[in-house]
């Protein structure tokens, strides 16, 4: 029985599916809260919000419009199902299929909902509830849907500071029950035959040929051949099980790394390395293989040998405590190097972010590379990190042959001495020739799980510093630490305040970028920020968007502290243009609408018109739909700018804040944009940040900046009036004016 709660009021279906599904994965429910901001706007939205409180969670999400054929195919059940346009409910089943005109019909649709109970809705009244007409005529419903992770099963709230490790790494396993119950029993089979095996080959040697018999000997025959098939029949699908559990943990395990990269804040991002991060992304492969191949071939081996070995010590005891003796320190003297392993993994990590590191940045870089002429110079410095990383690799080889030379005496050893105390027990009697043989097939079946033994306990290692090394990014604080505390709708008055803001980058906080700034920005008005380089703008531009937090003072929004805004919330209000503006790999129209599956037409044209960049698009074979590449390969620098002021205003945001946002125009296109600009900031509150006098000029306040400190404000007239430090940096451009 599907378990079920029922919402507390009308709003709180929410919170009741994720309870319900938490529930279904064993995650306790009793004093679970599930947090739902309470905004008004589209069921779309809404689906966001019970996205963001499933992955606070522990569950990884994924939203996604989809036919009904495709939701009994392909979706992963439990699922949280839109529900007649403003409700949400859990799907979690289909009754028996049918087929009707040679497609996959399911009778009958399983639901939770939160409102009414368990119910069973016929195939076409579960379409009447669920699907949405789509433009282009393909009917689709919105479904979100959830995996569980380790983090689910993390009670933080009595334990803080709880990691994930491998105990809690298993629960990737949890729910494929029924896939690894068959993968057991596959376990245990393949077992049973191998015990057969040797049976059948001692009577092949004792009857058979000692009688003369061979129709004995065909029978036997047969049946080792049926065993043979049946075996490799067994393997091969304990095989595809294993490829389907681990193709889906991989999925999730990279998916859960990558959602917690996205939550973190961009200062991470600022004192991280790339490569770094790049080399963290490999780690799930070694966890993928200890969770998946790892436990059902130890399992395996520890039957094996338990069934072998039982068999062993009724055939010879003296030969069975040989073997045990050997084994003991064949695995001894393979844990002796497991330190060693780990600090040569550790090293080789390091060695290995750098060199992903250095590939990145000769395949980004390579423009200005051949413009200095240092095609050598990174070749060598690229080289250099490849002999430290040989070393280490050599280190590391010279650790598993020292461990492989004494695994191979102690092996060997054991096997002879082994080899002449079953030679001497056949030839005092004690034991048939048949029975010999049979004892060299069981002790070739234990040398193999023995070796399986050690390499589950260097896999142990290998996943759990991996675990380590990902958990070091999950321990980290996500850039909004408390979304269901943070405020999701904007004070009324649009204005900006900035009161006694210090500021330092981590890791220079002896060196303030902002000291003691106060500023006052007006909503609706437009302030432009001017100075020299390295005064301070683009930093804050950066303290204004949420990026970083102020180390004293306070910014507020209208009259509510900025931090007690959700960032989701306030950067939905927020278009901006910065220097760094990223261009992705996809169609113009997608790189305008950034974040939207079917983009507004009508928005997209105003933001080209206001962006001037319409000209440039009707140029194009498929105008909005013409894919350009990574950072805006195949535009121009100019043309890259104006896409981006593009979407900036298709956001139709608020606040707008340009850094730059036109230094790469020419004349005659910087004109025409500003004069759109202008009708498009009216009633918005906007800060511009510019060197550009042509920028600026027309701005309510300019507030000049000089090592952090505002030095003096006000209008153009008023600042060349003055002539003070602003009359003094744009004093050139007003001469060439003139």
């Amino acid at each position: 029985m599907f378990p079920f709660y029922k919402q507390q009021h009308a709003a709180d279906y929410g919170s009741a599916c994720l309870k319900m599904i938490a529930k279904h994965y064993g995650r306790p429910c009793a004093g679970l809260k599930v947090a739902l901001p309470d905004r008004t706007g589209t069921s779309q939205g809404s689906l966001n919000d019970i996205s963001k409180a499933a992955e606070e969670l522990g569950f990884q999400t994924l939203g996604a419009k989809m036919s009904f054929a495709k939701l009994a195919k392909e979706a992963t059940l439990p699922c949280i199902a839109q529900w007649q346009q403003q409700h949400f409910v859990v799907v979690y089943g289909f009754s028996k299929p049918r087929f009707r005109n040679k497609e996959h019909i399911r009778t009958s649709v399983l639901v939770a909902d939160p409102a009414l109970g368990l119910v069973t809705y016929p195939y076409e009244e579960f379409l009447a509830g669920w699907l949405v007409e789509r433009p282009a005529g393909v009917s689709q419903g919105n479904v979100l849907l959830l995996e569980p992770t380790p983090a689910l099963y993390l009670d933080k709230e009595f334990d803080p500071e709880q990691k994930v490790g491998l105990k809690q790494a298993f629960a990737y396993l949890l729910k494929y029950k029924p896939l690894l119950v068959q993968l057991l029993l596959g376990v245990f089979i393949a077992c049973g035959f191998q015990l057969i095996l040797p049976f059948l080959a001692q009577s092949v040697v004792d009857v058979g040929v000692n009688t003369h018999n061979i129709s004995f000997v065909y029978l036997i025959l047969i049946a080792q051949v049926t065993l043979f098939i049946s075996q490799n029949v067994v393997d091969f699908i304990r095989g595809w099980i294993i490829l389907h559990i681990s193709s889906r943990i991989n999925v999730l395990i990279l998916s859960s790394f990558l959602s917690k990269l996205l939550r973190l804040p961009v200062s991470f991002f600022d004192v991280r390395q790339m490569g770094d991060i790049m080399q963290r992304f490999h780690d799930h492969e070694r966890i993928e293989v200890f969770l998946t191949n790892t436990p059902q071939a130890t399992l395996f081996a520890a039957l094996n040998i338990l069934v072998f070995g039982a068999v062993l010590c009724i055939y010879d005891t003296t030969i069975f405590f040989v073997f045990l003796i050997g084994t003991i320190a064949y695995v001894v003297w393979a844990i002796v190097f497991l330190k060693r392993r780990r600090e040569i993994d550790a090293l080789r990590f390091k060695a290995q972010s750098r060199n992903q590191g250095a590939i990145i940045q000769l395949v980004q870089g390579i423009k200005e590379i051949k413009l200095a002429n240092s095609e050598r110079q990174k070749r060598w410095e690229w080289e250099k990190i490849q002999a430290s990383l040989f070393k280490i690799n050599y280190e590391g080889l010279a650790a598993v042959q020292y461990q492989k030379a004494g695994a191979v005496f102690i092996n060997e050893g054991k096997n002879i001495l082994i080899t002449f105390l079953a030679a001497k027990a056949v030839i005092n009697g004690h034991i048939t020739l048949g029975a010999m043989l049979t004892v060299q097939y069981i002790l070739g079946q234990l040398n193999k799980p023995v070796e399986q033994i050690i390499l589950f306990t260097q896999t142990w290692q290998d996943a759990q510093i991996s675990l380590e090394r990902l958990d070091e990014i999950h321990a980290l604080e996500d850039e909004e630490t408390a979304p269901e505390l943070s405020l999701q709708m904007l004070p009324a008055d649009r204005s900006v305040s900035l009161k006694d803001v210090d500021f330092a980058y981590p890791g220079s906080e002896a060196r303030l970028v902002l000291c003691g700034l106060s500023l006052h920005i007006p909503a609706g008005k437009t302030t432009a920020i001017v100075g020299a380089s390295g005064s301070g703008k683009t930093t804050l531009l950066k303290l204004l968007l949420k990026f970083y937090e102020p180390i004293h003072g306070k910014i507020q929004a209208g009259h509510i502290n900025l931090s007690q805004i959700s960032q989701e919330a306030w950067r939905r209000e927020c278009g901006v243009v910065t220097q760094e503006g990223f261009v992705f790999s996809d169609t113009i129209a997608r790189n305008i609408a950034v974040g939207e599956e079917q983009p507004n037409i009508d928005r997209l044209l105003h933001a080209v018109h206001i962006a001037n960049i319409a000209e440039y698009m009707e140029s194009l074979p498929l105008g909005l739909n013409t894919r350009i590449g990574n950072d805006g390969s195949g535009m121009s620098q100019g043309q890259r700018q104006r896409l981006l002021i593009a979407r900036a205003v298709y956001k139709d945001p608020a606040y707008l804040f340009l850094d730059e946002a036109t230094n790469a125009l020419d004349t005659e296109n910087e004109s025409a944009i500003l004069r759109n600009l202008e009708e498009f900031m009216r009633g918005r509150t906007v800060v511009v940040v510019a060197h550009r006098l042509s920028t600026v000029r027309n701005a309510d306040n300019i507030v000049v900046m000089n090592q952090g400190i505002i030095t003096e404000q006000g209008t153009h007239d008023e600042l060349i009036r003055r002539r003070g430090y602003y009359f003094s940096l744009v004093k050139n451009q007003l001469e060439l004016e003139a």
